[in-house]
């Protein structure tokens, strides 16, 4: 069974591994997830928006799922759910459950006559189906819902299956802090967004992050500070690191994709048609933006994170496996 799930530190969004071929490399995932693990990370998530969820057939979501749960080892799987029909959703989200996952994500869609009605009654009737804890994923971005600050603390305040927030929706910080404000029960709050505001996001009470960056060390000893009270050396870390994660998060999956094959982890980089794949020039500079990140290092073992300090001290290791 897995063990509880925790929604504070670092919970990785996993990419979903292909062949060259588009079908499914559970090799990879299963790799990829022992790797995170032996970070120290907090759970991890797959079938998101890295995940290309919405390319999968229901039975690579049921095959994924079960080879996750048991990669993982007890770490706490968070199975991406949702739907554009409630029962539909309520449907994956149980097989998830059945299969082992921890926790589900379910983000709303958008409907012909939105409503904020609609949406809360769509978290409502899932939580009254599904035995597991609920991520509320705001992330406009990909859904076209865009919920107010009042409609998503009614739905965490009246709906105790909501377990946390995952906030991508921007100006993130602004919205984070309006949340912990209203909220009338303690639910944390996660960064995504590819860490692009994560600095941010720390500073207005994030709780850590749920996102795709190819380097959860590098979110792990940023989170560390962060809750330390360590501002300045958090934000030490954001700078060093700020173009690799500005880099890594534009739009589609090739960039973040090659980067976790050349971290060894996945076998191959594809992207599932019609998804583009990296190029031979972004591909080169990739490769220039690994060597400037992280000088003379193997980055397909645990990087060391590096702090720019505000000094003229030279920068030093960060982090909390790093002295």
């Amino acid at each position: 069974m897995p063990g509880p799930t925790k929604f504070e530190g670092v919970i990785p969004i996993l990419a979903t591994p292909f062949h060259d071929d588009e079908s499914l490399d559970p090799a990879s995932l299963e790799r990829l997830i022992e790797f995170v693990a032996a970070l120290g990370v907090s759970g991890v998530t797959l079938l998101g928006v890295l995940g290309e969820s919405n390319r999968l057939t229901d039975a690579e979501r049921t095959s994924l799922i079960r080879t996750a749960v048991k990669a993982a080892a007890g770490l706490p799987v968070i199975a991406g759910c949702s739907h554009t029909g409630t029962s539909a959703t309520i449907a994956l989200a149980r097989e998830a459950a059945d299969l082992g996952a921890a926790a589900v994500m379910i983000a709303p869609s958008r409907q012909p006559v939105p409503g904020d009605d609609v949406v809360f009654e769509y978290y409502a009737r899932i939580a009254a189906k599904v035995a597991i804890p609920i991520v509320l994923q705001d992330h406009p971005a990909s859904t076209e819902v865009h919920m107010r600050v009042p409609l998503i603390l009614k739905i965490a305040q009246q709906i105790p299956a909501i377990a946390c927030i995952k906030a991508e929706a921007v100006p993130s910080p602004q919205k984070i802090l309006a949340l912990l404000n209203g909220l009338t029960r303690p639910v944390p709050i996660l960064t995504g967004l590819g860490g692009l505001y994560g600095f941010f996001d720390l500073e207005r009470g994030s709780r850590g992050f749920n996102t795709g960056f190819a380097f959860p060390e590098v979110l792990l000893a940023m989170l560390e500070r962060a809750l330390a009270g360590d501002f300045d050396a958090a934000y030490g870390i954001y700078q060093r690191y700020l173009p690799l994660i500005v880099f890594e998060q534009q739009p589609g999956l090739a960039v973040r994709k090659e980067i976790l094959r050349r971290r060894g982890l996945l076998s191959h980089g594809r992207v599932r048609h019609p998804g583009g794949n990296i190029d031979a020039a972004t591909s080169l500079q990739v490769g220039k933006l690994l060597e400037r990140s992280f000088p003379g290092q193997d980055i397909t073992k645990p990087v060391s994170v590096i702090l720019v300090t505000r000094s003229n001290s030279p920068p030093r290791a960060a982090g909390p496996n790093w002295p």
